[in-house]
């Protein structure tokens, strides 16, 4: 037979396939020629082929028929045959094969071998794949070469040495004497080893932990001198000592320092030096950007038991917010996050929201999330407070999330000395630029519900704006015709027109005019608005100024931040059961009917359906209960409900600009809140509430929490009760439930049970966790008897 092509020649002629057919047929006439040449026994060329083999195996072909030459080559006497049967065997054998038992006599000849290299190749494939079986009968002869004074083998057995003991632990005593002198080796290769094995044998015997913690000393010695010795090229890592070597004596250390105060006491000096955050900021500033990141991914775990520590480099950290690198970026702004607090907000916050003018789209929605959460808690006052939130409006635009407009609405409200000054600021911000859809809702808000201060001109905050009451009615029509205004966002302005009917004098016939106007509006809330509030000016005028009259103190429903509030926009929102949004066409039943699909049982009844952007009958329909009855012009007819699925009332529209709060009770002291959920770290307790407008009304909160490292993304919660009670879900607050109990999500359900019976649901929850996707059913049961009684 002709000689068979080298390895380099089949990898050229490989790559030159067009197609992975061409490269299919390649490899099988090669495999072809290749068992042929084993069936004639061709010791001559057997490396060759098996090397070629070995090739086309990483390639993904199936290469087992090469086995038994790998056990022939290894049986060679020269050392190149060796070396591939051993590199095969370590590749196409392992210990489910009974064909690798036939290798434990060579290995067992070659770890006696004159020569190191041999020894050395039968060290790595014992380590590599070696059986309990072959590990028994060949742990003898490793734990010789573990005493050798040839470096080069002793740190190939102390690596064999770590696979015995975890194929046969009842082995690890065997290895005790030869590891007492393997810290005393000069060689780093073999001090590196050394500490491998005995972190493995600390980890897997309390025994072996407590012999081993007398070495604490002569540990913390070789990290000294680690870190004290000067400049040593074949050791030198970025201007670092062998830090492989470093990081494996500190988990080493780690272990033997657990829960041994004598241990901590004789590494605390060394560790100072070694695990300084000091360090950490100098990372920050090397050209090197992997290592930037690493030093400010070690940072934001260590701010949490060092808060203090880290702040010292807190210039240096915000400098990366100015890196062009996107991930450093957003570690460093997540980093500067958690070194808020109420001694540098201000500075922070100069800072970040220079950062979040100048920052790219995607950083925007999370830069204010997060300034909008440092704001409520570390404001130094409420005109900061006020002055910050309407500058990252300004700033950010529409890629705020929609909690912040009732947000910052309510902190408004709360601040009454700050009323004139908000309405001046907010006129002059909106001045001819509507572009900015959630500043502007705050803004017609504020206009609808203090025009009269701003008419009046004074303000002690700064120097007055003279306004008349034609030019503020201007600015308002101007939002409600603009193209850039969105229906919600025409919503806030036409009530704020309708309230300033109640706040002006001398402008209330213009009102009226454009009131009547939007009676006809093609946008349906628009038109059910404008006919409902035209309806006061004619049946019930002398309701108007009851109705309209200044919004009270807002109190939140929960008082883990703005995050938590559950408006969006303005307005509450029935949430479908998913978050994501619906596939287009009519699906009336088909979420509900997942869900029950989902849980089982033939005793749920879905979530109620809603629609997702006009609600005409239920808003309308509680106005009509509010006024009593009137001949709505120009509105749609109502569309009947669902007989099978009765509607729980809605809050009115934007009549008081925000969703009313005196439906609910504050949470009632008799109810104890309950925890629903706590697995993997994620916790979710139910808090309740009682509906003044309808006793059988049941309003839960669920709070979210996230006890972990890592944020849990794309959190959805769903639920389904029996069929005896109807269940509506609104907005969840927030898609990320934020790590270490930073923050929560809030969702409200509502549920009505008209026969006062005991509660019972069913929940699903789906979310994102350190990079897999979670799901999780429970049922809950332990509701307390005052929720439906």
């Amino acid at each position: 037979m002709p000689a068979p092509i080298r390895l380099r020649e089949l990898i050229r002629t490989i790559r030159t396939a067009r197609t992975q057919a061409e490269e299919r047929e390649m490899i099988q006439k090669e495999c072809a020629a290749i068992r042929s040449s084993f069936r004639e026994e061709d010791n001559t060329y057997r490396c060759r082929n098996v090397a070629k083999l070995l090739y086309m195996h990483m390639l993904g072909y199936p290469a087992h028929f090469g086995q038994l030459e790998c056990l022939k080559l290894i049986a060679s006497q020269k050392f190149t045959d060796k070396r591939i049967g051993y590199l095969g065997a370590m590749l196409l054998l392992d210990e489910r094969q009974d064909v690798h038992l036939l290798m434990t006599n060579c290995i067992k000849n070659d770890l006696n071998h004159s020569t190191q290299f041999v020894q050395g190749l039968a060290l790595c494939t014992l380590g590599c794949m070696g059986s309990s079986e072959m590990c028994r009968d060949l742990a003898g002869e490793v734990e010789k070469l573990l005493k050798t004074s040839n470096s080069y083998l002793r740190k190939k057995a102390a690596l064999c040495a770590v696979h015995v003991i975890r194929k046969v632990p009842e082995l690890m005593e065997m290895f005790l004497p030869a590891t007492k002198n393997l810290l005393n080796e000069k060689n780093h290769g073999v001090l590196h080893t050394s500490v491998v094995l005995l972190t493995e044998m600390c980890e897997r015997s309390p025994d072996m932990l407590a012999h081993f913690r007398k070495l604490v000393p002569q540990l913390v010695r070789i990290l000294k001198n680690l870190i004290m010795s000067g400049y040593s090229p074949e050791h030198d890592v970025s201007g670092i000592s062998d830090p492989f070597l470093q990081v494996r004596i500190l988990r080493l250390l780690r272990i033997l320092g657990r829960n041994d105060d004598d241990s901590s006491e004789a590494m605390n000096d060394i560790l100072a030096q070694v695990l300084a955050i000091n360090i950490l900021g100098r990372f920050l500033l090397n050209n090197d950007k992997n290592i930037r990141y690493v030093a400010l991914t070690s940072l934001l775990k260590t701010v949490q038991t060092d808060h203090n520590a880290v702040q010292r480099h807190r210039s240096t950290i915000v400098d990366c917010l100015k890196d062009l690198d996107v991930s450093i970026k957003r570690r460093a702004m997540e980093l500067s996050f958690a070194l808020v607090n109420g001694n540098n907000i201000r500075g922070m916050m100069k800072e970040l929201l220079y950062f979040l003018d100048s920052c790219e789209p995607e950083f925007k929605a999370d830069c204010a999330s997060g300034i909008f959460l440092a704001a409520e808690k570390y404001a130094p006052s409420k005109r900061w407070h006020i002055d910050t939130i309407m500058r990252v409006l300004t700033t950010a635009g529409s890629y705020v999330r929609d909690d912040a407009v009732p947000n910052l609405i309510q902190l408004i409200t709360n601040s009454v000395e700050m009323h004139a000054y908000t309405v001046q600021r907010l006129y002059k911000a909106i001045l001819g630029d509507y572009s900015q859809q959630p500043l502007v809702q705050v803004a017609a808000w504020c206009i609808g519900e203090y025009g009269d201060l701003l008419v009046s001109g004074q303000c002690e905050e700064e120097e007055p704006i003279q306004v008349t009451e034609d030019e503020v009615l201007d600015i308002l029509e101007s939002v409600l015709i603009s193209n850039m205004s969105t229906s919600v966002t025409r919503g806030y302005a036409l009530t704020a027109i309708m309230k300033l009917s109640t706040r002006f004098t001398c402008t209330v016939n213009r009102i009226k005019k454009v009131v009547s106007i939007y009676g006809s509006s093609i946008d349906v809330e628009l038109q059910q608005r404008a006919v409902e509030y035209n309806a006061l000016f004619k049946k019930y005028d002398h309701m108007r100024s009851a109705l309209l009259e200044r919004m009270p103190v807002m109190e939140k429903v929960t008082t883990n931040g703005p995050t938590e509030i559950v408006q969006t926009n303005g307005e509450t929102e029935p949430a479908p059961l998913e978050t994501k949004p619906p596939p287009s066409g009519p699906q009336p039943t088909s979420q509900a009917n997942d869900l029950l699909d989902l849980l089982g049982g033939n005793d749920i009844t879905p979530v109620i359906p809603t629609a997702p952007t006009s609600k005409p009958s239920s808003a309308g329909g509680e106005l009509l209960d509010l006024l009593g009855d009137i001949n709505l012009t120009g509105a749609p007819a109502a569309a009947p409900a669902p007989a099978s699925v009765p509607q729980i009332s809605q809050p009115p529209f934007l009549l008081d600009g925000l969703s009313s709060q005196p439906l609910f009770n504050d949470i009632a002291a008799g109810i104890p809140s309950i925890t629903a959920y706590s697995k993997n770290g994620l916790k979710i307790e139910f808090t309740f509430e009682r509906s003044n407008t309808n006793p059988s009304v049941t309003v839960i909160t669920i709070q979210a929490s996230n006890s972990t490292e890592l944020d849990m993304t794309d959190f959805v919660f769903q639920a389904a009760v029996p069929k005896t009670f109807q269940l509506q879900l609104l907005s969840p607050s927030s898609s990320i439930v934020p790590a270490f109990n930073t923050g929560t999500i809030t969702q409200v359900i509502k549920v009505l049970n008209p026969q006062k019976q005991q509660l019972r649901m069913r929940i699903k929850l789906t979310y994102n966790h350190k990079g897999s996707a979670m799901q999780d059913l429970a049922e809950v049961n332990n509701f307390p008897p005052q929720s439906w009684q």
